[in-house]
């Protein structure tokens, strides 16, 4: 199966830091309709995060669940399955005990992406990368998926980012 593995925060939604309240969450322009060309287009899709908000103490794995449940549903409400959603809680200037590690799952490492691997019969040629910043794509590029895709929803992209890879104005111009 083809899989466009999108980042969340500046990709799905609006950049908030360490957003967990409902509240907070507001989708990026025309990200619904890009959500739905994906799978108009055969994609599944899988969202692939880093929450760092949990090992440095801001909210909880309790909080960032309750989030994540609410947007599914609403995603389901305009139409859009979300095949997983997979996060990272760590980082290693966490607070957090259990959390304040180095792990092989928070982006730009590829543990996030081996996990939905293992889950799934992926096929890598026909995947995508869609992210807001250069090391959600470092990921992408490390796994071997080749159609990595920057977006400007999210955070400001340096100007040498331009040259050095696809940048479009949001996940509705996705070359598909």
């Amino acid at each position: 199966m083809k899989i466009a593995f999108l980042d969340r925060d500046g990709v799905i939604n609006k950049e908030v830091n360490y957003l967990y309240k409902i509240d907070d969450f507001v989708f990026t322009p025309n990200c619904i309709d890009g959500l739905r060309r994906l799978r108009e287009k055969n994609f599944e899709i899988v969202i692939i995060t880093n929450q760092a908000g949990v090992a440095k103490g801001f909210y909880s794995v309790d909080d960032y669940n309750e989030l994540t449940f609410w947007y599914r549903e609403k995603l389901l409400s305009y139409g859009v399955d979300i095949l997983d959603i997979l996060y990272c809680p760590h980082h290693p200037n966490g607070c957090v005990p259990e959390y304040s590690i180095e792990c092989n799952c928070r982006k730009p490492k590829t543990g996030l992406l081996e996990e939905v691997a293992k889950k799934y019969q992926i096929d890598i040629k026909e995947s995508i990368l869609v992210g807001d910043k250069q090391s959600d794509l470092n990921a992408g590029i490390s796994f071997g998926i080749s159609k990595v895709y920057l977006v400007e929803t999210g955070h400001k992209i340096p100007k040498e980012n331009y040259k050095k890879y696809h940048v479009y104005s949001d996940l509705s111009c996705i070359p598909l």
